[in-house]
């Protein structure tokens, strides 16, 4: 098997890849979903933090997502960059969404996934944008309705959500972030298929895995 074909297999292999640190061009970070990561961003203090690895012999350093910068870590081809800049306002939603969780969701396991939703796609968000400023990139594509994207989710289904309180936020949440992370678990694995860059592979890979699994634990949640 070729190693483009480990990646592609990894990736809907949804078991052994849940727990880990992936490293990110240098900068490494928890994307454990079993619990809340500590280092997660508050209204008033410092946004979430990476863990940095030292240079040999030396510890890691723990420090905030916002200092750190990506390094240029291979070549990378321009279905490469359409995915992190696709991905960023895609990851934007879900935070969106997640944000509207306290004070409306009734089951504590939809708060507890809208909380870790909101602890590792927020600090995901800085890295992609620093993988864009490593490499002289601008974030934005001119004229590109990210409507249009896998998974995103319409205005008016946005707003229903907002109004939503109890039971059904909760129903409405677990449909349209299930819809949502299906989206993110596509768009995934074609860069697996034509993507470059190893270090952007790794991540699409965490990002396939991980969100495929949520999907399944947020259709335990109202059977579906």
């Amino acid at each position: 098997m070729t190693v483009r074909g480990r990646w592609v297999l990894a990736a809907v292999t949804t078991g052994a890849l849940l727990l880990g640190v992936l490293v990110w061009s240098g900068v490494a970070y928890d994307r454990s979903r079993s619990t809340v990561p500590t280092a997660t961003a508050s209204s008033d203090g410092p946004g979430p933090s990476v863990i940095v690895p030292g240079r040999p012999g030396e510890p890691a350093q723990l420090r905030p997502a916002d200092e750190v910068r990506a390094t240029v870590t291979g070549a990378h081809n321009s279905l490469d960059t359409w995915y992190v800049r696709m991905m960023i306002p895609h990851h934007e939603q879900a935070l969106e969404m997640s944000e509207l969780a306290p004070g409306r969701a009734a089951d504590p396991q939809v708060a507890a996934l809208a909380a870790r939703i909101r602890a590792s796609q927020a600090p995901e968000i800085e890295v992609l944008r620093a993988w864009l400023e490593a490499r002289n990139l601008p974030v934005e594509v001119p004229e590109h309705d990210h409507s249009t994207m896998r998974g995103m989710q319409s205005p008016e289904a946005m707003r229903r959500l907002a109004e939503s309180r109890g039971v059904e936020f909760d129903r409405l949440f677990v449909e349209m972030m299930s819809d949502h992370h299906a989206g993110a678990v596509e768009m995934s694995i074609d860069l697996l298929k034509v993507g470059a860059e190893p270090v952007l592979l790794d991540f699409a890979n965490s990002v396939a895995v991980e969100q495929n699994v949520e999907i399944g634990r947020m259709r335990e949640l109202f059977g579906r």
